[in-house]
């Protein structure tokens, strides 16, 4: 399955289940002076989010194009370097303004990896915020999901904001058991583990908050949904490959670029990673 066949499967999905298809934003925010670059899927919709804007649907599914290199989410430093952080990506997304909640969009998302994407559902694991009893519950009981493939973590991790102030809130995250193979190399077998191993592939966040200039916490109108799910970190699970850069969205480039260079791929890991970083800005500039 492509790169563009999985980004069609997804709005299709969506589609279906009574979304409206919205367009990428620009890459560059309108009326926002709180960010450089579009950074997440929901920036367009902040202000619904906040009830100042009324939208004609209440369900929305996106593939956002974003840059994250600078501020809250900053990925630059580790670009070439991982198997998996890019400036430019696009982020796979669905939306509910005051809508579905978290029983709804769990839902949703366990059948689109499961039964769309057939991914393996023993290789899944969820993480909900510590004091997220209700998601922790419906992942366990509705899904039936083990306890042992279930963590409760703190904010850091699993709660989270566009930046310092805006829309935020709790949210549980989707992560595959890649294999020992993978990662740390000690047999890694802690989803917390920042390896590879167990690599995050979707964020649902249950924006329920405003967090304002002084750090507190406003509720929202209207409790609402925002996901984002990496197209290339999906399209490498779906396509059996263990980097970002091996699928067919980023490969090519890399192997035009080392082909001009007169070099080859995977021959030395130190020009492996300036064309991959070649790749990922050349991504990014377009």
């Amino acid at each position: 399955m492509t790169g563009k066949e999985i980004r069609q499967k997804f709005l299709d999905f969506f589609e279906q289940k009574d979304h409206t298809i919205v367009k990428s934003s620009s890459l560059v925010p309108e009326n926002d002076p709180t960010l450089l670059f579009t950074n997440a899927g929901m920036n367009q919709f902040k202000d619904t989010f906040l009830g100042v804007e009324k939208r004609n649907y209440s369900r929305a599914a996106t593939c956002q194009k974003v840059v994250r290199a600078g501020g809250k989410h900053n990925d630059l430093e580790n670009v070439g370097r991982t198997a998996r952080h890019h400036t430019f990506f696009e982020m796979l997304g669905n939306f509910s303004f005051g809508d579905y909640f978290k029983r709804g969009v769990i839902n949703y998302a366990w059948e689109f990896l499961t039964e769309v994407l057939g991914l393996d559902k023993e290789k899944l694991y969820i993480s909900v915020f510590h004091e997220d009893d209700e998601a922790f519950n419906i992942w366990k009981n509705e899904i039936g999901i083990s306890e042992t493939r279930i963590s409760k973590l703190g904010e850091k991790e699993n709660f989270w904001s566009m930046g310092d102030t805006g829309p935020c809130g709790p949210c549980s995250e989707i992560h595959i058991d890649q294999g020992p193979e993978i990662g740390c190399g000690r047999s890694c077998c802690d989803p917390e583990c920042d390896c590879d191993r167990f690599l995050e592939l979707w964020n649902l966040v249950f924006m329920q908050y405003d967090r304002d200039a002084e750090g507190t916490l406003h509720p929202l109108p209207k409790p609402s949904i925002d996901t984002g799910m990496g197209l290339e970190r999906i399209a490498a699970v779906v396509q059996n490959v263990t980097s970002n850069f091996d699928t067919d969205l980023i490969r090519p480039i890399i192997e035009e670029t080392a082909s001009i260079a007169g070099i080859r791929y995977k021959d030395n890991e130190k020009l492996d990673i300036s064309l991959r970083v070649i790749a990922d800005h050349a991504r990014a500039t377009t």
